[in-house]
């Protein structure tokens, strides 16, 4: 699970308000100190954690609580709460529409994983039916076409770059209105990565985004730069409109608390999480749900859209069968095959581990 070390300590500095014999102030002050520390190791920015500690100390009125409330679980409603105000920027989050071209602009820091995740989410968006294709608007980084093509040749994704044309402007535009033309429904835009210090590629990330007119800009942040994020994710978000935010390698770094603290800055929702270098390696964000796992409190919601994605809520005819003892190979070969689009089943049982822990 992402964040697992944090998880822990949040959810054993919760777990000892149990063992106490009378929780008061004493015992809150204490749970408080070791929840905040957590998520300071986890490199959440300071301000938040002293913000989410202020937040629960005023939600906990212990003189007005009577004998039969349940303060741990009042408690740890609190803390969920805050914690949730942390990833959640109650923000819409932008949602591609059916049967028209929505172009989405990636942007972020050289090393981020912006390529690959490039492809990832062409690949998300082409497993549910839409059809997708992959822009490379990268000329900075020297090989970054050819990664971007071998990615998409995998996938079976169409492409568009070029080995002699210099200028992004002109490679994104013209891909733009290629793929325009031909129908597709979701155009991924890969553009340079870029440092908030380089003044002349933001500027270039600037002209890009004026040329192509994105519905969407995706920001992607590595968890792994820590409270570097915060900087980082202010200097892209006053450059362009950035609407979404994707947090990649958050499956191998503890310090994943820095791109999420980030996102109070950009003032913009967390769409999915990178979880690991394949292409399924690839999860819709949800914070009520995150937050859920990270307390070890389980996972329904995202258990249901397991069963979703596998197609089970569709098997109404199958269930009646099963009821008369019906169950031909036939069957056993659909629901295999079911199974298989969610990727290798090393992956599903990993999956399902995340949610029910």
């Amino acid at each position: 699970m992402v964040l697992a070390d944090l998880g822990r300590k949040i959810r054993n500095a919760i777990g000892k308000l149990g063992q106490a014999t009378i929780i008061n102030e004493d015992e809150l002050n204490a749970m408080l100190k070791e929840v905040c520390m957590a998520l300071i190791e986890a490199d959440v920015h300071i301000r938040l954690v002293k913000q989410l500690q202020d937040n629960v100390r005023k939600a906990m009125n212990f003189e007005e609580m009577t004998g039969g409330v349940n303060k741990r679980r009042v408690i740890q409603r609190a803390v969920f709460n805050e914690l949730l105000k942390l990833v959640d920027p109650h923000v819409e989050e932008f949602k591609p529409k059916k049967g028209k071209p929505n172009v989405i602009m990636f942007v972020g820091l050289q090393g981020s994983g912006k390529t690959t995740t490039c492809t990832k989410m062409a690949y998300y968006y082409q497993r549910k039916g839409w059809k997708t294709c992959l822009i490379c608007a990268d000329t900075f980084r020297a090989g970054a076409f050819d990664q971007l093509k071998q990615n998409a040749t995998k996938a079976r994704i169409p492409f568009y770059g070029s080995y002699s044309e210099i200028d992004p402007v002109k490679i994104a535009y013209e891909g733009v209105e290629k793929f325009k033309k031909e129908g597709f429904e979701i155009v991924i835009v890969d553009t340079s990565g870029r440092h908030k210090q380089e003044a002349s590629l933001f500027e270039e990330m600037l002209q890009v985004s004026n040329a192509v007119q994105p519905d969407n800009v995706v920001f992607v942040m590595d968890a792994s730069i820590g409270q570097a994020c915060e900087a980082q994710a202010k200097a892209f978000s006053q450059t362009v409109d950035v609407g979404s935010v994707i947090i990649t390698k958050l499956d191998s770094h503890a310090k994943g608390g820095g791109a999420l603290s980030a996102v109070a800055v950009t003032k913009s929702p967390v769409i999915f999480i990178g979880t690991g270098e394949h292409i399924d390696d690839f999860e819709i964000f949800k914070p009520k749900s995150f937050v859920q796992k990270l307390l070890g409190m389980g996972d329904i919601e995202g258990l249901v859209d397991m069963v979703k994605d596998i197609g089970i809520e569709d098997s109404v005819e199958l269930a009646n069968r099963l009821k008369h003892g019906q169950f031909t190979l036939r069957d056993m070969y659909e629901q295999f095959q079911n199974i298989m689009k969610m990727g290798p089943l090393s992956q599903i049982m990993v999956r399902l581990e995340r949610l029910l822990n």
